[in-house]
């Protein structure tokens, strides 16, 4: 039933969005900054769907580059919630059925990461899409995990580099309500997207806990990747720790009770 539930409900709003974006076109000139708060509105809707929920610690960027760990199709949707943005995504996602196209519509920049020419034209592209008050989210890894992170690349950091725009270091983490491992929710390596998604829509309730650390002008590159992978790797060890306590204490109260 649970799966049942959620799966009506993520179609419905999968269907009412494509109203709501025609909608928007229709009120007026479809700018990318109307692009970027029709997407965050949508997956509101999707995250309620799925019942998912979000906690958010630290300041919300309004702007800049924001650069964060990367587990799954989900963080697109819990980042996207938190705040209107503009992503950057493997040039692949703009085939798929549906979220290609969702993406696409919501002013996703896609980069094919075999061919230097794309990396330099969706480098220009962040550096026009910066000068915006809209933020642009990165996935410096430049895949998906399973929990354990992967070195930042440094290429695309440039265009904040450069124009000295603020750089904030984004946490995302997934806790289950049953202690399930959190690699169960993370789609990375050759899984399938259509099982995952059922896979997901079957879980008990779960959370999704996004941290944004303060935000940093860097005068290097490779400094910025080192010191944002680091941050952002503190940040969700702290968040694991915190969890593991908090289940800790709970056993104590149990075992008093």
């Amino acid at each position: 039933m649970r799966f049942l539930r959620r799966a009506v409900a993520l179609g419905l709003v999968l269907g009412a969005a494509i109203v709501r974006y025609w909608i928007v076109r229709v009120e007026g000139p479809l700018t990318l900054e109307r692009r970027a708060r029709w997407l965050q509105e949508t997956c509101i809707l999707v995250l309620r769907s799925m019942e998912i929920r979000c906690e958010i610690e630290g300041e919300v960027p309004r702007r800049g580059l924001v650069v964060a760990n990367h587990l799954s199709y989900l963080d697109i949707v819990v980042l996207s919630a938190a705040m209107p943005c503009f992503f950057i995504a493997k040039s692949e996602i703009r085939g798929w059925p549906y979220f290609g196209k969702a993406a696409q519509a919501g002013g996703t920049l896609f980069l094919d990461r075999g061919r230097r020419a794309s990396a330099e034209r969706v480098a220009e592209q962040i550096s026009e899409r910066l000068k915006l008050p809209v933020p642009v989210l990165l996935f410096p890894e430049g895949t998906s995990t399973g929990g354990t992170m992967r070195r930042f690349h440094s290429r695309l950091l440039e265009p904040a580099i450069r124009e000295r725009v603020q750089i904030t270091a984004a946490a995302i983490r997934y806790v289950t309500e049953d202690g399930t491992a959190e690699s169960e929710l993370c789609w990375f390596g050759d899984d399938a997207l259509a099982p995952h998604l059922m896979k997901t829509l079957k879980t008990r309730s779960f959370k999704a806990k996004l941290c944004f650390g303060e935000p940093r002008v860097y005068e290097d590159r490779q400094v910025a990747a080192r010191e944002s992978f680091a941050e952002v790797s503190a940040m969700r060890e702290a968040g694991a720790r915190a969890q593991r306590c908090r289940c800790d204490i709970s056993s104590l109260l149990e075992d008093l009770v």
